[in-house]
């Protein structure tokens, strides 16, 4: 499932490609649906925005376009009605000038007015979204320690979109290790300095995966070993899908586990239980 950063890179390109620019043709793959193509069309695209994993695409006429891509949407922006070769479906299109943003496998797709989506299920729920609002260490800090998260374990609280909008499984795993929190810990068994270091690692780690294509480890020594030939998952995490493989700071080796039913990648050593 792609997550907050994917997500917001998404949001990007849509953007540049519609921001300004009226709307020629616009379609819908749900028949539920049908009925805003022509409410839409005609109109400007003025701004697309992320709130986790979820795409806000909105209109000048105060129409909003909510869509989540769950485990297998996909977009595309290409040059106008230049469908790519794909076994995707197609769910949504739409059509300017000279550009088309194009929409595959997604289900979750509501149109919205603008008033109604703060009050949306999801929206509602969600946490702050570190890429797409103002969010501090400080403010991740009272999340951590409130009566509400505090008790929780990390490996479900961190994929709680409720907690933190965007992170997923591959955040969580580089998260931790970072901060230095075993896997089986709650914020309330963490020392002050690991809970500081998982609001930084939160932030940091969502911005550089952001704006260097989904990279999590240190930016250096991932350019030191593409340069030594490795493929871009061997260079691109900490931890995450390094299950055997020696840790990148003590040489221990990675172990994964099965924790919220998804798998986790830790070092036994960097992140050791203390009881």
């Amino acid at each position: 499932m792609p997550e907050g950063p994917e997500i917001r890179k998404a949001a990007d390109q849509v953007e540049k490609a519609l921001k300004g620019r009226e709307v020629l043709d616009l379609h819908f793959a749900f028949p539920h649906l049908e009925e805003y193509e022509s409410i839409l069309k005609g109109q400007e695209v003025i701004h697309v925005d992320t709130k986790g994993k979820a795409m806000l695409i909105r209109f000048s006429n105060d129409y909003t376009i909510y869509s989540h891509n769950q485990l297998y949407g996909k977009w595309y922006v290409r040059n106008a009605y230049n469908y790519p070769k794909t076994n995707r479906q197609l769910r949504l299109a739409i059509h300017i000038e000279k550009k088309s943003a194009l929409l595959y496998s997604a289900s979750n797709i509501e149109v919205l007015r603008n008033y109604e989506v703060e009050a949306h299920p999801f929206i509602a729920k969600a946490g702050p979204d570190i890429l797409s609002e103002h969010v501090t260490a400080h403010d991740l800090l009272l999340r951590f320690t409130s009566d509400r998260f505090r008790r929780r374990r990390w490996t479900a609280l961190l994929l709680d979109q409720g907690f933190i909008a965007g992170i997923g499984n591959y955040l969580r795993s580089e998260i931790l290790f970072a901060a230095g929190i075993h896997p089986g810990h709650r914020p309330m068994d963490c020392t002050s300095s690991q809970l500081e270091k998982a609001a930084r690692a939160s932030i940091d780690l969502m911005w550089r995966s952001y704006q260097h294509k989904g990279i999590t480890n240190d930016l250096s020594l991932a350019e030191r070993l593409k340069a030594q030939g490795a493929k871009r998952y061997q260079y691109r995490h900490w931890v995450f899908n390094r299950e055997g493989q020696a840790c990148r700071i003590c040489g221990t080796e990675v172990v994964k586990i099965i924790a919220a039913s998804r798998r986790c990648y830790y070092c036994p050593y960097c992140q050791r239980k203390e009881e």
